[in-house]
């Protein structure tokens, strides 16, 4: 491979790193193809907001299809056997094996705390919640405020039981072990975790170069700063340092990529060594916004010109895309974004709006229109409707009104916004 790749030959090696250039399943999906994907993804971001899907639930859509969502809640959620939760990214599931990989981390809360303790709960609470975990085994946090001594403090807005919770799981002394609906069930680490990974020290800076390594090989190819978002090391001497190590050793080549720049001057991009190639990209897929591929905004924009921003938390009346978007995948271009949301009083997968990205052309339409109507299948969903707002909306309708529909029972026509 050439030390010198263009933006699009970038392009498809990111995105095969992440399982694109994989055809979907034939089959029905089974837990070994969740696993497959949660090999090349290396963390899951978890997320609350429910407003079409989950979080958690979409990379796989994306990267295998449509899968009854339950598999996903079996493997992951209701069990502890393979994957665990850890702030590997933000909130995520890991596998479970990789527990020791996070003591540093774990290490660093401590260390905060340590050096802050009057911001951080108290030591008797927490002896406290210890105690009950101890004692009752695992717990949801409200089953612990509802015992908790009368005096409260509060962090970020949370009882003082919540705090300690929060805090022993940062530092690995508790660690989930499951959920009830979408809320956690906590427990000690020694119920949880085997005590043959819980015993496995690995030091720091092995622990990084690790990381360093796994995120450049989930990413194909990446640049520093790319690589230490993935697992959100803030510590860049150390990751330069892992970098320029797995450099000398093969496991990274540096190489440019024509358009990779950064205050006008070109970017060393890392390409791992068991990156590939390929000729063409042939998947389509909605993306959830913490999705890997997109999930780091300055590398978004690096390798697909798009320039993202989630709107949860931004005034309805100052929203741009709308609430949540989801960037559109059509072969090795990020082409669309369409803000969804599932009805389920009506059974209606509503496009609230859709806009285009500069590297859109004519004809993605169909392929977006498909990925829609394979959204609204996998969600249960009889009918779509798609709203005015939006460059694309126009474009998009005109395959989702068509005969082309037939998957559904009933597709609404095209609410033209005033």
């Amino acid at each position: 491979m050439s030390d010198t790749l263009s933006a699009a030959e970038a392009r498809r090696v990111a995105l095969a790193a992440q399982g694109f250039s994989r055809r979907r399943p034939a089959a029905r999906i089974a837990p070994r193809h969740l696993h497959g994907t949660m090999g090349r993804l290396g963390v899951l971001q978890i997320d609350s907001v429910n407003v079409f899907s989950r979080s958690h639930y979409m990379p796989f859509f994306s990267r295998l299809g449509a899968y009854d969502p339950a598999l996903l809640d079996r493997v992951f959620v209701n069990r502890t056997t393979h994957y665990v939760e850890y702030l590997a990214h933000e909130a995520t599931f890991i596998p479970v094996e990789d527990w020791p990989l996070w003591r540093f981390r774990m290490d660093d809360f401590r260390a905060r705390r340590d050096a802050n303790p009057s911001s951080w709960p108290d030591p008797r609470t927490l002896d406290w919640v210890r105690a009950e975990l101890a004692e009752r085994g695992a717990l949801r946090s409200a089953q612990l405020r509802d015992d908790a001594p009368r005096e409260r403090g509060s962090w970020w807005g949370w009882d003082e039981a919540k705090q300690a919770l929060e805090y022993l799981w940062r530092v690995g002394e508790v660690s989930i072990s499951g959920r009830r609906g979408f809320e956690r069930l906590y427990a000690l680490a020694e119920h949880v975790i085997p005590a043959s990974v819980r015993d496995r020290v690995v030091p720091r800076d092995a622990a990084i170069r690790e990381l360093v390594e796994r995120a450049a090989r989930s990413s194909g190819i990446a640049t520093a700063a790319d690589l230490a978002d993935y697992y959100r090391i803030r510590d860049r001497a150390a990751v330069a340092r892992a970098v320029h190590e797995l450099a000398d050793e093969g496991r990274l080549r540096a190489v440019a990529v024509r358009g990779w720049e950064q205050g006008g001057r070109a970017v060393t991009a890392w390409m791992h060594s068991d990156a590939v190639l390929p000729r063409r990209i042939q998947a389509a897929a909605l993306l959830t916004p913490f999705d890997p591929v997109v999930w780091f905004r300055q590398r978004a924009l690096r390798v697909f010109e798009l320039d993202y921003r989630i709107e949860i938390y931004v005034p309805a009346h100052r929203r741009r895309y709308g609430y949540y978007s989801l960037p559109v995948l059509v072969r090795d271009r990020i082409v669309a974004r369409v803000d969804l949301r599932a009805d389920r009083a009506s059974s209606t997968l509503q496009v609230q709006s859709a806009w285009w990205e500069p590297q859109g052309r004519r004809g993605d339409e169909a392929a977006i229109a498909a990925e829609i109507m394979r959204a609204a299948e996998w969600q249960g969903l009889q009918n779509i409707s798609i709203s005015g707002w939006g460059d694309a909306a126009e474009a998009i309708a005109r395959p989702l009104t068509s005969s082309e529909c037939g998957a559904l029972r009933h597709v609404h026509p095209r609410e033209v916004s005033g």
